[in-house]
């Protein structure tokens, strides 16, 4: 939502949220259930994983391989294996991977979980697809549950990200991540410039104000 990092550091919301998650909730999507735990992102109270998931619906997934980098919930990655896809989880948090862990039992899909910051556990793999909804707002984390929003007050996530990506995609790796026009898209577009990583503009969707974008990833110079 729009200039949510200000939102959510604002006392009387921040309480509110709080207060929404002193216990686990229900998010599903398209017959998927996933119970999400207060320290991990929460889809119900924002647009990326809703867009993202809507966006996956016409592709054909059958028989890929898919990395969700980042998965949270892990709700994008159950729908992608319930479309075929051989799906490889990853995250920093052990407790979303618990639940997601439970989630896929519960839901009959099966996925590979891996605990890894970015590609540091993912070494050596090849993926047809990677999907990325990345903390973007520039503030430290304190803790795991923050480093789903902040991305460091220098972008440190970035950097570190796209200094990885590059070892993992080729012209036949369809990566794509989403944004939002809340964050600082022109700063991050320059640090994945450094890498020689350009963005490709795949979706945008307007809801309650706020633009979202999903770009492909792409290698400068390489064939889309």
């Amino acid at each position: 939502m729009r200039n949510l990092l200000k939102k959510i550091t604002h006392p009387f919301l921040r309480l509110g949220l709080q207060l929404y998650y002193v216990k686990p909730r229900k998010y599903s999507y398209e017959g998927i259930e996933v119970i999400v735990h207060p320290d991990v992102f929460p889809p119900h109270l924002t647009l990326s994983t809703k867009i993202f998931l809507d966006f996956l619906k016409p592709i054909e997934l059958n028989k890929k391989t898919v990395l969700e980098l980042g998965c949270g919930s892990g709700i994008i990655s159950l729908y992608t294996s319930k479309k075929g896809a051989t799906t490889t989880s990853s995250d920093i948090n052990p407790i979303a991977l618990k639940y997601l862990d439970k989630a896929s039992t519960k839901n009959q899909l099966a996925i590979e979980i891996v605990n890894s910051d970015l590609f540091d556990n993912l070494k050596n793999r090849a993926f047809d697809y990677i999907l990325i909804n990345p903390p973007y707002y520039p503030k430290t984390p304190k803790n795991i549950k923050e480093k789903a929003w902040f991305c460091g007050n220098n972008f440190e996530y970035f950097k570190r990200l796209f200094q990885q990506l590059p070892n993992y995609i080729s012209e036949n790796t369809n990566t794509y991540m989403i944004l939002s026009e809340d964050c600082e898209i022109k700063k991050i577009k320059n640090i994945a410039l450094q890498f020689d990583l350009i963005f490709d503009v795949q979706f945008e969707k307007k809801i309650i104000g706020e633009k979202n974008y999903i770009f492909k990833i792409i290698q400068r110079g390489s064939v889309n």
